[in-house]
Formats: structure tokens, sequence, C-alpha cells
């Protein structure tokens, strides 16, 4: 792994982990782009495996968004903007011309290759696996400003809980009463990982927000690349497999694949029948 801090547009730094072959050209080369409350070293057992599954002379770079990890805060007047010229801050330091995202980094991935559409930087691949975008109002957002508001007071179980049922539609933790599942998350928020979790929630605020305050409709993604891959797991949630579905119907020429032991950590879980799907894709 090589790791290093690249500047920004507006001064800031992004924390950039690579691995593979160091010198891989463009065209071997896949962003990851993460999800909320994510860093990038959460993916490092699947960067070393798609690193892997993609071969000799091939390289996957994963960095932190802003807010998390070795990145520099989001800044004041953050928004998806902000997110759109990291990526392309990315790009012109890797050369890399694929990128992969998951969750709301799929967002983030979808909403850089649209602007992108016609450019130098329009990706040669592109895929996204569970993209967290909010289609025809396809999420209820509502609970978004509650979380804010738990945040900002503090009360981070609360906002945990809030954050959970709301990503997570339609599942039967999404059915557990707040007030239980606050509860629960202060139990597990113990561990290793949730302690990190919880670190990230005033910057979940701000990405929350600028993925998912206003709707998108399918039509705007039409000018993304023809070849763009689709990607949702079986047992993910069904708002991720509605999305997928219209967005695919969106993108002339597009596929889409359900992965079918796949949810929605097989990313940073590195599971492998995903990490095969993916390396296929990029390779052929």
């Amino acid at each position: 792994m090589k790791e290093r801090g690249i500047k920004t547009h507006d001064g800031g730094s992004l924390a950039l982990y690579s691995y593979g072959a160091e010198d891989a050209p463009g065209e071997r080369r896949v962003v990851v782009i993460g999800g909320a409350f994510l860093t990038a070293l959460i993916y490092r057992p699947f960067s070393v495996a798609l690193a892997k599954g993609l071969g000799d002379g091939w390289a996957v770079d994963v960095y932190d968004r802003r807010g998390r990890g070795k990145s520099t805060d989001q800044p004041h007047n953050y928004s998806m903007e902000t997110e759109i010229e990291d990526v392309r801050t990315i790009m012109d330091a890797t050369g890399a011309r694929n990128i992969l995202g998951h969750s709301l980094g799929g967002s983030v991935a979808l909403n850089a290759a649209q602007a992108f559409a016609g450019t130098r930087h329009e990706p040669g691949k592109l895929a996204v696996y569970d993209a967290a975008v909010n289609i025809d109002g396809s999420m209820d957002t509502d609970w978004v400003e509650g979380f804010a508001d738990a945040v900002d007071k503090g009360d981070l179980n609360r906002a945990m809980a809030k954050m959970r049922r709301g990503m997570e539609p339609g599942t039967a933790l999404a059915r557990v009463p707040e007030p239980v599942l606050a509860g629960l998350m202060a139990v597990v928020s113990r561990t290793k990982v949730n302690k990190l979790f919880r670190q990230l929630l005033p910057s979940g605020v701000g990405e929350l927000k600028a993925a998912f305050e206003d709707a998108d409709t399918p039509q705007d993604f039409s000018v993304l690349p023809s070849n763009t891959h689709f990607m949702v797991g079986k047992k993910s949630p069904q708002f991720y497999k509605v999305t997928a579905a219209r967005l695919n119907r969106a993108v002339p020429g597009s596929t889409l694949e359900v992965s079918p032991k796949g949810f929605h950590g097989s990313v940073p879980a590195a599971v492998n029948e995903l990490v095969t799907d993916i390396s296929e894709y990029f390779k052929n």
C-alpha cells in the first residue's frame, strides 16, 4: 500500500491509499469512493482483494472523503459539488479512468460521472454497488432532519438509531422502535468499528443532506457512459434494488447485476463473489 496526501482545489487535503501496481496506467486504475461513515482503511481488505482480482498491471486507489480519516474537514460551503471536485482531483492525481462507488459513494460517483460527461474526466468504466440515490423520492428522507438535530444535540445513540432506520427502510431493523434501537446502539457503540462510526456522525450530516435533499429523476443520469454497471445485493434493502433498476432503465446500454449473496456491506467486507464480479467488469 502507498499512502499520500493530495491537495484539493480549495486548499484542503485528501488522504489517498493505492494498492497494486504503482505504475499502472489510467485505464488500469480504479478509484473507489466509499460510503457514509466509512474511512478508506475500512475498505483496505476490499482494495487488496480487488487489486489481486484485477491482476498484474492494475491498481486500486481509495481515498478518505472530507471529514474522515486523514483528510481535512468538510468546508463551510460543503455540497455535492465539493465531492465532485474531489473526485476530479483524485483522477488527476492518479490518472485513473475507472470509478467504483459504494452506497453514498455511489451517489458521489454517479453525480461526478454526470458532471464529467463529454470531458476528459468522463470515466472509461463506471460501476456502483447499492448506490444511495434518491430517485423520484424513492427514499423517505424525513429522518435526515431528526438525525441532524440529534447529532447537533450530542445525542449520538438517537442519531445512530435514526440513521440505521432511515438507511435500511423495509428491513426488520427499521421496524424496531427508536428508543429500543437507541439503547442497542449504546451497547454496540463500544466496539472499535462503532466508536469510529460515532466519530464520523458530524460529517455524515453534511453528506446525507447533499445526497438526499433533492430528489433526482432517472433521466438526470441518462448521460452516463453506456457501459455503466449497476450492481445491487440480493440481501440489500429493497430501496437499493428499486434505485438500481430505475437507473438501469434510464441509461442506454447499461447493465444491472444482482449479487446472489450480496448484502449492503459486501464491498468493504470483500465478499469473494462480489470481488470477482467487479474485477471481471473492469477487465473485460
